[in-house]
Formats: structure tokens, C-alpha cells, sequence
């Protein structure tokens, strides 16, 4: 069960392993794009080219999915980047449904626990494997596998590492079901009572604008957690009031500049190669943007076509 690419490896690893894969559940088919044509999730896509049976049921209550679900006779249930599952979904195979989250639970539970991850700065995050139970989750642990986060990379370079891990850790899990050698951690032993623990709640278009008034790390971790999706973005403002709403995709913190005499959502541009806006702390170095209606650019195509000055600013006039 599954949707999006994040789930495709899973699938795959599983296919060759080889097992026997009976059926597939995904997302029904939405429409996209300036056509509206109906698109295929990732994982549609790959079962219909694998040939598998496929499922796209809008209630996963509803009593003919219910009636198919049955029907397939699977020993066990696999959820990789999914819905919630009810109780009568769950608890319907002999061995079992567990879960391939990307975090080291108890942390980060969640919708987003990627770009949480990065935003707060973490150095160290992972992923595990779990069996679901009624809430969101907290299903006893079956493995755990710890990665490390490039201070230098983004939530998209996180997500392709955790994809293809956790792949092997969703093998590794089968394995170890298969062959009844687990040995299952409840996550309320693991919780720690002088440690609050961090979630990761879904991620609106509306908590992606950046404020400036924050340090400088805080905003580059902000800016990078959110890269390629959904993207944070800021307003840049003209004197005379006109904007450009931007989504920034790359950033970097600029090192050597002198922060005396320039205020929170100042820029510093010499309208060529280079956009600076300046922070509680120090100046954040815009390297990749995207403005509304346009492609994504580098910094010196994005100036070439827009005339960007000191005398503007960054800041929040509006949201999405």
C-alpha cells in the first residue's frame, strides 16, 4: 500500500526478492496539470507495468474493497508513504501490517518527518519499520536504521537516501517475519521523560513563508527542509510597493559580510550575480528562485530579467 515515488523501490525490492506480491493499493487517479488529464500515482504506474492488481478505493471502509481485500488471501500488509488504515484493514492479514516510516520513532511522528527533520537542525535521523496499531504512529518497532544529514543537502537529497534504505529495511522486515526471528520494541519504552518529543505534522503552503527575523541557521535549515517541496518562498518588495512573490529553492549563508548597516529583510544585490537578504544574524544568499509564472532559475537569469535594487526589501505582505 502505497502512493507516491518514495514507495516505488519498496515495491521493487519485493517483486524481485522475489514474493509474492498479490495486489496493490494506491490513491485514486487525480487530475493534473493545465489539461487536467488524469495522472497515475508512481506506484500505479509501476504495478500496471509489473502487471499486479491494482486497487484505488476513494473508503477504505467501503465493503466491496473490504470484500477484495479478503479475496487476495495476503499473509501480510506493507505500507510504505500511505493513508491512515482503519482498524478493519489492518488487522486483517494472519501476520500482521507494518509500516516503513522515515524517522527513528518515537520522533518525528507524523506526515513530514523529512522536512522536520532538517528544519530543526537534526544531524542524525533514520527510518523503522513498525506494526500499525489504532493511533498514528506508535506501533511496537521492529527495526530502526540511523542516517546521517548532510548539512549541505536538502529535503529532496534526504528523501532519495531514505527511498532506497528504506527498501532494504522493508526486506530486511519481511525477512525477519518470514522467518519469526522478531523481536519487537513497544515505542513507550522508548520515550524518555526529560526528552519532549519533536513531531512532524503535514506541511501547508502557508507555513513555507520565510521570517526574516529569525537567525540566519534557522532560516537556511528553513529554506533547505522545505527544497524541492513544498518550497518556502518571501515576498520581495520594491519601495513604491511593488512585489515578487518567490519560491527559493537554494540558499546558502553568506560568510564576510558586514551586517552593521543593514536591517532584518534588507537586500544587497549588485543586480547581476548576486541577491542577499539579510537576517537577525547575518545575510542568506539566494542561489535558486522561482518566480510566479516562470521556470525554476539560478540567481543571475532570474536578475537578468528583473531589476532588483537595495532599496527593496523582503518581507510579509500576504500569503498564499
Amino acid at each position: 500500500m502505497g502512493t507516491p515515488d518514495f514507495a516505488v523501490p519498496s515495491l521493487d525490492i519485493l517483486l524481485r526478492a522475489p514474493y509474492s506480491v498479490v495486489g496493490v493499493v494506491t490513491s485514486p487517479d487525480k487530475p493534473s496539470g493545465r489539461g487536467q488529464k488524469m495522472k497515475y500515482s508512481p506506484v500505479k504506474e509501476y504495478a500496471l507495468e509489473n502487471n499486479l492488481p491494482v486497487f484505488q478505493p476513494k473508503n477504505l471502509k467501503d465493503p466491496d474493497f473490504i470484500s477484495q481485500l479478503y479475496s487476495l488471501k495476503a499473509n501480510l500488509f506493507i505500507v510504505v508513504a500511505f493513508r491512515m488504515l482503519p482498524a478493519v484493514v489492518w488487522q486483517m492479514p494472519r501476520l500482521g501490517t507494518f509500516n516503513l516510516h522515515a524517522s527513528l520513532l518515537p520522533q518525528y511522528r507524523g506526515a513530514a518527518p523529512i522536512n522536520w527533520a532538517i528544519i530543526n537542525g537534526e544531524k542524525v535521523t533514520g527510518l523503522t519499520t513498525f506494526f500499525i496499531d489504532e493511533k498514528i504512529d506508535t506501533g511496537k518497532i521492529i527495526f530502526t536504521e540511523k542516517i546521517n544529514i548532510d548539512q549541505n543537502k536538502n529535503a529532496g537529497d534526504l528523501h532519495d537516501r531514505m527511498m532506497l534504505k528504506g527498501a532494504l529495511l522493508v526486506l530486511q522486515t519481511v525477512r525477519a517475519i518470514e522467518n519469526d526471528s522478531l523481536n519487537i520494541v513497544p515505542q513507550d519504552s522508548l520515550i524518555d521523560q526529560n526528552l519532549s518529543l519533536k513531531p512532524a505534522p503535514k506541511i501547508f503552503r502557508e507555513d513555507c513563508e520565510i521570517d526574516w527575523n529569525k537567525g540566519l541557521t534557522d532560516i537556511y535549515n528553513f529554506i533547505r527542509g522545505l527544497s524541492p517541496y513544498p518550497c518556502s518562498f518571501t515576498n520581495l518588495i520594491s519601495p513604491d510597493g511593488d512585489t515578487r512573490i518567490i519560491k527559493v529553492y537554494r540558499a546558502e549563508k553568506a560568510t564576510g559580510i558586514r551586517k552593521t548597516e543593514f536591517n532584518v529583510g534588507s537586500i544587497l544585490t549588485d543586480n547581476k550575480s548576486f541577491l542577499m537578504i539579510g537576517c537577525e544574524d547575518g545575510f542568506i544568499n539566494i542561489i535558486e528562485i522561482q518566480i510566479e509564472g516562470k521556470k525554476r532559475m539560478n540567481i543571475e537569469d532570474f536578475l537578468k530579467g528583473f531589476q532588483i535594487s537595495n532599496a527593496w526589501n523582503a518581507g510579509k505582505i500576504s500569503t498564499f
